[in-house]
């Protein structure tokens, strides 16, 4: 009989440990998912490195990094609605579609697991926070910078892709800059659908089509993401794009791109996981849009950034 009474207390205590009493259960890990619109833009996986690097920092949390092998919003919707099923504790999710994943994040936190977007935002949705770069603000430092490397006259295309929110915004910033000089026209605007080689091959297109282009404007990297996606653009063609992720400074030296806008990639995992890390404890940020501001990278200042970049990406 003693035997036995032993037996029921180990029982009991164990399940009480493990969350059966009213004590909370410190011990459980926690798993977070960090979902980029695709596996093949090479920016998401310095969101990636800093997600990991939180985790392992915070010390019980456990980041997995999913998404669609190629843009394809159908596949990242699969791919959030995978994360709800699995009930797993927290979602940050690069939104492909801000209309088509709305009602999906919605569910997530119906469902109990709250989510942060990072570098494109669902505003109408319900996550708790945006974490990323003000793009509408992104967007008007291209405007200023073309204004700037065109004396205020010639010819732009633009270079987007349509549907995500965060591109969108920063054309809009382009345009609200541009609106202010008159001499500047607009004279295409190309949809590369998150896609580096559509990209490329349209950049081969356009400089055919207009060899006295006087910029490219390119509010996403993906001309910047390949060395030779800027090969076939005369030496009289400005390029201003985003990112700043190797080989784009390269771009910078080589005098094929001469503004860059950097984004803070490395954060895009590391402070959502620790933002989703607070809310599972019931902490929530101030302002639901956190500006992470942007670096702006020229021939000037390349050296500094790439010794800058190295620091990070060596986790300094």
């Amino acid at each position: 009989m003693k035997k036995l009474w032993v037996v029921v207390a180990v029982v009991a205590m164990a399940a009480w440990a493990c969350g059966g009493g009213t004590k909370p259960d410190t011990a459980r890990r926690l798993k977070f998912a960090l979902i980029p619109k695709a596996l093949d833009i090479p920016v998401f996986d310095y969101a990636n490195i800093g997600a990991q690097r939180a985790a392992k920092d915070l010390g019980d949390v456990d980041v997995i990094y999913r998404g669609p092998d190629h843009s394809d919003v159908l596949k990242q919707k699969e791919t959030l609605e995978s994360f709800i099923t699995q009930k797993v504790d927290g979602i940050a999710i690069s939104v492909l579609n801000a209309d088509a994943l709305t009602s999906t994040i919605d569910k997530a936190v119906e469902a109990g697991i709250p989510v942060v977007t990072w570098d494109s935002d669902a505003p109408a949705s319900k996550r708790f926070a945006f974490w990323g770069v003000d793009d509408f603000k992104s967007g008007q430092a291209m405007g200023k910078a073309a204004a700037e490397l065109l004396n205020g006259k010639g010819t732009v295309a633009f270079i987007t892709s349509m549907g995500a929110n965060n591109l969108a915004r920063r054309l809009d910033g382009v345009k609200d800059v541009l609106k202010d000089y008159p001499n500047i026209k607009v004279i295409e605007t190309y949809d590369v659908q998150e896609d580096a080689v559509r990209c490329s091959a349209m950049i081969a297109a356009g400089s055919n089509r207009y060899p006295d282009l006087g910029a490219w404007i390119s509010v996403g990297g993906w001309p910047v993401f390949t060395q030779n996606a800027l090969a076939p653009v005369p030496p009289n063609t400005k390029v201003i794009s985003f990112d700043t992720n190797p080989p784009a400074p390269d771009l910078i030296k080589a005098g094929k791109a001469q503004v860059l806008i950097g984004q803070k990639y490395f954060g895009w995992g590391s402070e959502t996981v620790k933002l989703l890390y607070d809310a599972v404890k019931g902490k929530y940020p101030a302002n639901k849009i956190i500006d992470s501001d942007v670096d702006v990278v020229t021939a000037k200042n390349v050296d500094d950034y790439m010794s800058r970049w190295n620091k990070m990406a060596a986790g300094k």
